[in-house]
């Protein structure tokens, strides 16, 4: 079994270059942006799509189906050989990166504002229809700014500072799409918070603008010949398997269970703020200032872990991290909605998942080969997203099936919570195994 020819099998840059040169480079910005293009949809379609839902008396049930519309994100492998080989009508002059990252932003911004105009109170069905839109667009944008990120990245260094600025635009659009909307919605209502994030996905537009092509990384069939098409479709999937081995499986059941905690209380979270009596200015205040604290520091400490552990030892504390943030939420289904507790249990998620982010994200990067970049990359977060997609569309009937039972709301999402937390069980037991295999079957100093 050979090692992936990634980025991270290329020479050092020279010395002389150095870290605070790397960091002034104009493709950092542009990856910052483009960070926060991404993350700016994410919540939008979910977990603040169940707070506005559930203002508006949309049952838990409801909610958690609803946020199916995420499985977007974990079929986009399905179209990612297309964006792969094709270039986009009338944008293709600016690359076939940069002309799908703005015609995919465009449509978000286009969605966002539909989802604003047409609110619930009418029906679930028009407004779900809009949030599917846009999260299709969000995947589609995902597959190209994943591609952009890792062709542009001469090496392994390189790659890990455009894969933290890439965090770190995508963790500050999660605290404004998920914390500082609340506030914009609890003085201007809904329809306002999410017309204004329709404009903020403007921001993305400039890094497209910003951001420069990367140079093709080998030459490519036509994909309308017989032999284009079935390499664009089957080729990075023959190639991923070829270059692991028996392996191959074993990392895909890991990385699809690794993020599960954190999707599963995705869409019970925001009604759980709601019905533990929080107001939005607060959660919007805690989340936006303290939470920010936790989130830079969960993107440092990644990247530090990364280095400091190794790769298999880092993805285990990673998982730690995560499984114990997303269980200390049944700290407040106990103890009620203290804000000095809720703001602790806020920096101690935020950096908990920041953390596994980075990880996760630097440890599937380092997998995927070049001249199948976006595609592989697709179909890695893609598993990593489809056990956790399609287990929280059952988190309301969870909560609601504990109310049934007996339990109290806040007994049923303590419970909820610390399930949640146990989650991560599997995936660490999964990355122990995986490492075990590792050291006997691949030559050592191998990716």
């Amino acid at each position: 079994m050979t090692a992936a020819p990634d980025v991270a099998s290329k020479p050092a840059a020279p010395a002389r270059r150095g870290i605070l040169r790397t960091l002034s480079e104009p493709r950092l910005m542009a990856m910052l942006l483009l960070g926060f293009s991404s993350g700016l949809p994410f919540f939008l379609t979910a977990n603040i799509f169940g707070f506005w839902l559930r203002d508006e008396g949309t049952s838990l049930t409801a909610i958690g189906f609803l946020a199916w519309v995420g499985f977007a994100y974990s079929f986009k492998f399905l179209w990612a050989p297309f964006v792969d080989r094709l270039d986009v009508p009338l944008l293709g002059r600016l690359g076939r990166r940069r002309g799908w990252m703005l015609l995919a932003q465009l449509v978000v911004g286009a969605g966002l504002a539909a989802m604003a105009i047409l609110t619930p109170k009418p029906g679930l069905l028009p407004i779900g229809v809009a949030a599917l839109v846009v999260a299709f667009a969000s995947a589609t944008q995902d597959i190209a700014v994943d591609a952009w990120r890792i062709e542009s990245a001469e090496t392994s260094e390189a790659l890990g500072l455009l894969t933290s600025n890439y965090q770190l635009g995508y963790r500050v659009a999660v605290l404004v799409s998920d914390a500082w909307i609340l506030i914009v919605a609890n003085h201007f209502g809904w329809p306002m918070s999410y017309g204004l994030m329709a404009v903020l996905m403007g921001l993305g537009v400039f890094g497209v603008l910003w951001a420069k092509e990367p140079a093709a990384t080998t030459a490519q069939a036509p994909l309308w010949t017989p032999g284009g098409f079935g390499d664009a479709v089957f080729g990075p999937f023959l190639a991923f398997f070829r270059t692991y081995g028996p392996l191959a499986l074993l990392m895909l059941a890991f990385i699809t269970l690794y993020r599960v905690p954190e999707y599963v209380i995705g869409p019970m979270i925001s009604p759980f703020y709601h019905d533990l009596g929080l107001s939005k200015d607060l959660i919007g205040t805690v989340r936006g200032t303290v939470g920010l604290i936790g989130t830079f520091g969960g993107i440092a400490a990644g990247g530090v872990i990364m280095a400091k552990l190794g790769r298999h030892r880092a993805l285990i504390a990673g998982a730690v991290l995560q499984g114990l943030a997303e269980a200390s939420f049944a700290l407040m289904a106990v103890y009620g909605g203290d804000p000095k507790l809720f703001g602790a249990i806020m920096v101690f998620d935020n950096f908990g998942i920041s953390a596994a982010g980075v990880i996760l994200i630097a440890y599937m990067s380092s997998l995927t080969s070049l001249g199948y970049t976006a595609s592989q990359y697709a179909l890695l977060s893609s598993v990593y997203s489809l056990a956790g997609k399609f287990l929280k569309g059952f988190s309301g009937v969870v909560v609601d099936g504990l109310q049934a039972h007996g339990f109290s709301p806040m007994q049923s999402y303590a419970l909820f919570f610390v399930g949640a937390g146990l989650a991560s069980l599997p995936s660490i037991l999964l990355c122990i195994l995986l490492a075990v295999l590792v050291a006997r079957l691949k030559p050592q100093g191998s990716a």
